[in-house]
């Protein structure tokens, strides 16, 4: 093995590091990354770097909060928001976060299902993603408990309310969750315990696992699949960059992630700072109250689609309750994303665009997610619920059509 020398620069580390044969090849396949990834795949880096924003926020409130039925609701909204110094803004820093990093991994999930990215060797980091998003799911709502405001109150009431559809063990199973026969004192304290210590153990966990994943393949782009890394990144060394198809992950990739991400952070405290109230319930600001019902229930937007799958079939289908439906639909929903590998038929790793059926299928799955996602927020009254019922129908049909819709485009390229 070549020796390598004390650098001058970064570039000339880069040099001695490339030239030496034992080295070379490692270095080529490692820390070489295709020119024409956009700012698209540089999510993963704002959503580690808005989970921090969480931790550390967290961290802060963690210090005032009272998990207590009595002194909760006054610990967040008098103590935190009143008289703790700045309290205010490491509120509206957690509570803003929380929201636009569900934003973030929606971007994310649906850049990974647009370009295939979950094919040929990489469904390991397709379904790490997607527990990902569960386990973040439960953090967030676990979160939107621990004000103990009306809205926290009822939304738990519901979402616990649905274990009782498991059949057999239903309502033991509620009890056990609550800790109570209703949600109480026992099921806040359970909630503040997941939030604060178990599910953010889980989260760093998969996070890790995760990265980890994403040394079992190229890059995920097809480009990646075809390109000669050696000789590439030899022709972007010896100066011909705008010919090369590669740029090297250190300094030339990553500051495309951080230009990314500082927009995303100037956005990001543009919410804190002045609209910071998107990302809290005015109904979640009135004390909990197990005897006043709020008018219309719902979670916050980031579950609304899912939400209103289930509320979606409001009639009996075939003697099925309507709610037996509405549960079964909602567990399909919220577990059929992690069997996209095995649902798409087509061999090949092309982008939707190259792909004519399956660009139609991700754009009328994006649009019905919206339409599920707005009609979750409305009073399931009138067309809210026809539109709601055809919306969650909708979209089990869509899921159920991938298969065909991914076979019919890989059979008109002669893939199979």
């Amino acid at each position: 093995m070549a020796k390598i020398t004390k650098a001058n620069s970064v570039g000339e580390w880069f040099d001695q590091r490339l030239n030496t044969t034992a080295l070379n090849k490692v270095m080529m396949t490692e820390y070489w990354i295709p020119k024409d990834i956009n700012f698209l795949w540089a999510m993963g880096v704002v959503l580690a770097v808005t989970f921090k924003i969480l931790v550390i926020s967290g961290i802060f409130l963690l210090m005032y909060y009272k998990p207590d039925v009595n002194l909760a609701f006054d610990s967040v909204n008098y103590t935190i928001m009143q008289e703790v110094a700045y309290g205010w803004l490491f509120r509206h820093m957690h509570g803003v976060a929380a929201s636009v990093i569900f934003l973030i991994i929606y971007i994310h999930m649906f850049t990974g299902i647009y370009y295939g990215s979950y094919k040929k060797g990489r469904e390991m980091i397709w379904i790490s993603g997607m527990l990902l998003f569960m386990t973040f799911s439960a953090e967030g709502f676990s979160g939107y408990m621990l004000p103990w405001g009306q809205m926290s109150y009822w939304a738990a009431m519901v979402i616990t309310n649905l274990f009782g559809g498991i059949p057999v063990i239903g309502d033991a199973l509620v009890i056990w969750i609550r800790g109570d026969f209703n949600v109480a004192d026992a099921t806040l304290t359970r909630f503040f315990m997941l939030h604060v210590f178990l599910l953010p153990l889980a989260i760093m966990g998969l996070i890790g696992l995760h990265f980890y994943t994403l040394r079992i393949p190229h890059v995920n782009t097809q480009t990646s699949e075809e390109l000669d890394f050696d000789a590439e990144a030899e022709k972007y060394l010896s100066g011909n960059k705008k010919s090369a198809k590669v740029i090297p992950f250190w300094p030339v990739f990553l500051s495309k992630d951080f230009a990314v991400l500082s927009i995303f952070l100037i956005f990001y405290f543009y919410l804190v700072f002045f609209h910071f109230n998107f990302a809290m319930d005015p109904v979640n600001f009135d004390p909990a109250d197990n005897m006043v019902t709020p008018a219309h229930i719902y979670p916050e937007w980031y579950f609304l689609w899912s939400y209103e799958v289930l509320r979606g079939f409001y009639f009996d289908i075939l003697g099925i309750k309507a709610f037996d439906l509405g549960l079964m639909a909602f567990g399909v929903a919220n577990g059929i994303f992690l069997a996209i590998p095995f649902l798409d038929r087509d061999p090949d790793i092309l982008p939707a665009y190259k792909r004519p059926r399956f660009n139609i299928w991700f754009w009328i799955l994006l649009v019905d997610l919206i339409v599920l996602t707005v009609f979750g927020k409305l009073p399931p009254e009138g067309i809210n619920s026809q539109i709601g019922f055809v919306a969650a129908v909708a979209f089990l049909v869509i899921f159920a059509a991938l298969p065909f819709v991914t076979r019919a485009d890989a059979k008109a390229r002669g893939a199979v």
